[in-house]
Order: structure tokens, then sequence, then C-alpha cells
């Protein structure tokens, strides 16, 4: 995987083959960021990453400008890895070692964007739980936006705070907002 933009572009990045992960490809990646620059100045937004495996997308708002970043995966591997690469990029990013479901029940934290990469062997219902406990628990800063990657065989319209899907192969993002 490789940095798309900012102050580590094309810095690739190797993670161990025993991450149990599926990194965003990075063409689907530019294609997100293409997206969220026209929405967000990074220097100022508050990031949640959750299922953050490898950190591919920690780093690539980090490499933006973006400081305030918080990479969750339930894999210590994962974690492990993210805080060594953060630290060899000499950035900072916050890991919590946690399930996912678990840390949206307790979090305080409020985000500008949470961006969600489950597997996509999940069933509807455990994608469409992320939504639900972001909006119940009120996570979203006001212009907020949660993005859920699935692949196309998954539908996730017919939730209420669903805006928008951007398809890019295989892969799907899922746009939520308060409307």
């Amino acid at each position: 995987m490789r940095i798309i933009s900012g102050k580590y572009k094309s810095k690739r990045i190797s993670a161990p083959k025993n991450l149990p992960v599926r990194p965003t490809t990075d063409m689907a990646k530019e294609a997100l960021f293409n997206i969220l620059n026209n929405l967000f100045y990074f220097e100022g937004i508050t990031v949640i990453d959750l299922f953050a495996g490898t950190g591919n997308i920690s780093y690539e708002f980090a490499s933006r400008g973006t400081e305030n970043i918080h990479a969750v995966d339930a894999n210590y591997g994962c974690i492990k890895f993210i805080n060594q690469t953060a630290k060899d990029l000499n950035t900072e990013i916050n890991t919590y070692k946690s399930d996912v479901y678990k840390f949206l029940e307790k979090t305080p934290l409020k985000a500008d964007i949470i961006f969600a990469d489950p597997p996509y062997d999940f069933k509807e219902d455990q994608f469409l739980k992320i939504a639900d406990t972001v909006f119940e628990r009120d996570l979203l800063n006001e212009d907020g936006v949660l993005i859920i990657e699935h692949s196309k065989h998954t539908d996730l319209t017919k939730h209420p705070k669903h805006s928008y899907d951007k398809r890019y192969g295989g892969n799907v993002f899922s746009f939520f907002e308060y409307h």
C-alpha cells in the first residue's frame, strides 16, 4: 500500500503477511480522499478509524495534516503495526485495541469523520449496527460523516441516516450523515 497525497506522498508501507486484513485499494482510497477533500479541511478535524487493520486510512489522514486520529482494531498485531508505523512516520495516531462495538458503546470521543472498514463477510445487520450506534450515541460532530466500506453485494441504503454510495470496482463507500 502507498500513501496517496500529503507530506508522506508515495511512501510505501508493507504490512506483515500474518495480519488478518484487506486494505482499501489505492484506487478506492484516492477516490475517497478526493471526495473528503471537498468536504473537510483535514488539519482541523477529528477522525476515528474503525477496523483500522494496517492503519492505511489513518496514515493517509496523517499525511494530509490531520493530528487528531483514533485507530481502533481488535487485533493486537494490527495495533502494534500501526503504533510502529506511526512512530516511523513521526506522527501521532491514538490506538485502541478493542472490539469496535464495545469501543463505540463507551467512547467519549466525537469525530468529524468516522471511517469503518469491517470484514466484507459481515451480515447486513452487523454493518447497520455500526451506523445505529454512531447516531444513537451522537458520536459525530454537527457536519460529520460516517463512511462504511463494504462490498457491492451489501446494501445499506435503507438506513435512515444513509446519504449516498460511491462505488469503485467491487468496493462501495456508504456515507451516513445527520439530515
